[in-house]
């Protein structure tokens, strides 16, 4: 990956290394698994898990065709579409207009909010601006993001937790691809201001109780704060561009 973001061509042990991850991820996609907030309860075909395996076969098949590398490139596109395919198809739900927690579920998960900031879909498709729309409506408590709703059983956590601070931050992201920077700049302003004295963060916030939840420091709290700033300092139509392309940005992330 960070050879990725320099430009640099892939050495071939790290080459090596890549076709190995995806031959394993050949024959492993389309199994449940626990998703990426690693739920407690039953196994599923989480949609945010499908993407992100569709954005593994995508970069890779991008970075053998840009530097010329021997690789199975042919089998790795039919993979890519066919992942690409189920996702639209079964982790849609045409009724809500939004894509949903699992496969055929009712449910919301923030992290679909990631669709676009990957290139799975443009940030203006339709598809999009219904999931960005139905989280806003089910999953934001005091202007902040719940991860999901731990009322519906996917988790063997209790019901309520803090609002996550990484879904918020992606929320903001989402504000900015659709062209209401503003907001987006509001929302990262608010999160900014949440930071403790050293300007650190934690997993979650408690928007009444004003206070950090769960893990401190959180690195992917950090991790989402950095993509916004940087999609902040990049002008709006190459943001929308990468983005849409599944392409890193050009500008460099500039100092608070």
């Amino acid at each position: 990956m960070e050879l990725e973001r320099s430009n640099k061509p892939s050495q071939p042990a790290a080459w090596n290394v890549q076709i190995a991850l995806l031959e394993f991820l050949e024959s492993h996609w389309e199994l449940p698994d626990e998703g990426i907030w690693e739920v407690h309860g039953p196994r599923q075909h989480f949609t945010h898990s499908k993407v992100m395996a569709w954005v593994a076969f995508d970069r890779v098949i991008k970075d053998a065709e840009r530097d010329a590398l021997e690789a199975p490139i042919e089998r790795w596109r039919r993979a890519r579409a066919a992942i690409h395919a189920q996702v639209c198809e079964k982790g849609f739900d045409t009724r809500r207009e939004a894509f949903v927690q699992y496969y055929e579920s009712p449910h919301l998960d923030a992290s679909l909010l990631m669709i676009p900031q990957v290139g799975f879909l443009p940030p203006d498709d339709a598809r999009v601006l219904g999931t960005i729309a139905a989280i806003e409506r089910e999953l934001i408590v005091d202007g902040l993001v719940l991860r999901y709703s731990t009322e519906t059983g996917v988790d063997a956590l209790p019901a309520g937790e803090g609002a996550f601070l990484a879904c918020s931050f992606w929320l903001a992201d989402s504000y900015i691809l659709t062209g209401r920077r503003h907001k987006g700049e509001a929302l990262f302003e608010r999160l900014l201001a949440l930071s403790n004295d050293v300007g650190l963060f934690a997993e979650e916030y408690d928007p009444r109780a004003k206070r950090m939840l769960g893990n401190f420091p959180q690195a992917l709290t950090h991790m989402a704060l950095v993509n916004t700033a940087r999609l902040l300092s990049t002008p709006a139509h190459e943001a929308y561009s990468a983005t849409a392309k599944g392409e890193r940005l050009a500008a460099a992330p500039q100092p608070f």
